[in-house]
């Protein structure tokens, strides 16, 4: 897992409104740290484009962190 770029596609969401907010929920934002499926779904360069262009995929990523809180 490549940690350095995990955390430059992180910042590069968080250039975003929509993902500032769900950032800044404590909620979620312990996921985005310590949780394996998270940080490896946010290590795909392609995949942060493609959330970034389309509402759907940014659907998909709230989807994920919901089903994570929940494990």
């Amino acid at each position: 897992m490549n940690t350095k770029k995990i955390d430059q596609n992180i910042e590069r969401l968080n250039q975003y409104e929509w993902f500032k907010k769900i950032y800044a929920d404590e909620k979620y934002r312990r996921l985005f740290f310590v949780n394996k499926r998270v940080r490896v779904y946010l290590q795909s360069t392609i995949r942060i484009r493609k959330i970034i262009r389309s509402k759907e995929a940014q659907k998909k990523l709230l989807y994920l962190l919901e089903k994570e809180i929940k494990s």
